[in-house]
């Protein structure tokens, strides 16, 4: 095995992985159309397919901490990532719907235990240097993921069927588990953590802080999950072929790789975070609530893209204001729960809606509804910040 002592390989390593994880995920979004035609199933169906890789969450993320901590972080994703490849390989058996949604659970659970994990694995690396940079670069892989499997799947699936797309998926969980097991290395000098036990010691305000911080992050990541799954529709109903519908929504997540960073840069530098994050909210849900009603679709969906980014890192530093540093590990396993749990279940109702009314504006209005709420959230969050301890 060879020695690998430099972290910025190290990195590039994980975010690989993290970007599988996101390819993975995108793959019922991308082959929707493929799927309804072939398993006989509705919008509803393929938004609980959707949710269906978020929903291992609600029981894994906080005691996946526990077993990396316990068992070595390494070992637990690799894990993580031969589920992911296995999940995805039943996924192309396509016998059935049962099938289908099995190994969506499966896969998805491995990316439970990878998402929780790789992050302790760069603060390991970068602690006390470049982490935020590190932690910027590591969080893009997910959008770009999104982005390749918006760009490719569809015209894949076109041309190989949808099957393919789940096989591809699988391959490259295993190309992952390759490189993680083969570059992949603790730093010199960590120290040995002691043997970890579940132990929730959260006051009641802290409880509610990371609760509410919780809930912000999860609305705003339900809103880019259906815009990205959604959206493709929307714009083919306006002219757009199949190829150029999907290039098209995959520019949110192109535009998230650059903007979350400069996000954080941005909100340090002015020392502005709670403005930045009404103001991109804000201005991201009116964008979306014209986007279906406006002659030309791309202005509305140019301003989105040139906020959306920007709130991400803010957000991600809430729960830490909100938690003592006793208490970190324990309470990001709740923040992550409120997280996996949403993503399981609201991508589905986007789906229903999209059913009930028969509109390709339905789930784009949903996902503006989610901002609305991350706003509302926040005030909530700020109003709570004032309770005593």
């Amino acid at each position: 095995m060879p020695i690998v002592t430099n972290r910025w390989v190290i990195l590039l390593v994980l975010f690989l992985a993290r970007t599988v994880m996101g390819l993975q995920f995108q793959a019922v979004a991308s082959t929707s159309s493929f799927l309804i035609e072939a398993l006989a199933i509705d919008f509803a169906t393929i938004g609980a397919l959707i949710g269906l890789y978020m929903l291992p969450g609600i029981v894994i993320a906080l005691p996946g901490g526990v077993l990396g901590q316990r068992f070595g972080a390494k070992r637990v994703v690799l894990l993580g990532l031969l589920l992911m490849a296995l999940g995805g390989a039943l996924m192309g058996l396509g016998s059935s719907l049962v099938t289908l949604a099995a190994g969506r659970v499966i896969a998805g659970a491995g990316a439970v235990l990878l998402n929780v994990l790789v992050t302790k694995m760069v603060a390991d690396w970068f602690a006390g240097r470049e982490i935020v940079t590190a932690m910027g670069i590591l969080v893009s892989g997910w959008p770009l993921g999104l982005a390749l499997g918006l760009i490719g799947f569809a015209p894949l699936a076109a041309a190989y069927g949808w099957l393919a797309v789940m096989h591809i998926g699988a391959l490259s969980a295993l190309i992952a588990l390759v490189l993680v097991a083969w570059l992949y290395r603790d730093p010199p000098g960590l120290p040995a953590a002691p043997t970890a036990r579940l132990a929730l010691a959260l006051s009641r305000r802290e409880w509610l802080l990371v609760c509410l911080a919780g809930m912000i992050w999860c609305f705003f990541n339900v809103f880019y999950i259906v815009s990205v799954s959604f959206t493709p529709e929307l714009f083919r109903a306006r002219g757009f072929t199949l190829a150029e519908a999907g290039t098209i929504a995959s520019l949110i997540s192109w535009s998230l790789i650059v903007s979350i960073p400069l996000g954080g840069y941005v909100a340090e530098r002015f020392g502005r975070p709670n403005r930045i994050m009404v103001g991109s909210f804000l201005i991201a849900a009116a964008a979306a609530i014209a986007l279906p009603f406006t002659a030309s679709v791309l202005l509305p969906y140019a301003a989105l893209i040139l906020v959306i980014g920007l709130p991400v890192g803010p957000m991600m530093a809430l729960a830490a204001q909100a938690l003592r540093p006793q208490n970190r590990a324990s309470g990001m396993g709740i923040f992550y729960t409120w997280y996996y749990a949403a993503m399981a279940s609201l991508p589905g109702c986007a789906g229903l809606a999209r059913d009930l009314s028969g509109s390709v504006a339905a789930p784009v209005l949903f996902a503006a509804a989610m901002l609305l709420l991350c706003t509302v959230t926040l005030l909530l969050f700020h109003a709570a910040t004032r309770l005593p301890q």
